[in-house]
């Protein structure tokens, strides 16, 4: 059995989260948006990061994304 299903539906709620945050629509975000320069900050990073660790993802480290900001590096460390 593949968890190939959970994976996508789980890239789909943080990319739809980081969209919400934006205001922005989901499909406005490639996987190579710089979210720093799409508007994000340290709060709203923050703010996905508490989001986050109340739905059970305990480890997402708020440094690490800030890091390295691209959405696609984001999914990597978020849905290995």
């Amino acid at each position: 059995m593949t968890n190939e299903p959970t994976a996508v539906a789980d890239r789909d709620h943080f990319i739809r989260d980081v969209a919400d945050l934006l205001g922005v629509a989901p499909e406005e975000l490639s996987t190579d948006t710089n979210l720093l320069d799409a508007g994000l900050d340290s709060v709203r990073i923050m703010q996905l990061v508490e989001k986050w660790r109340s739905e059970g993802h305990e480890t997402v480290d708020p440094l690490l994304l800030a890091g390295d900001p691209v959405l696609e590096s984001w999914l990597e460390v978020l849905c290995p």
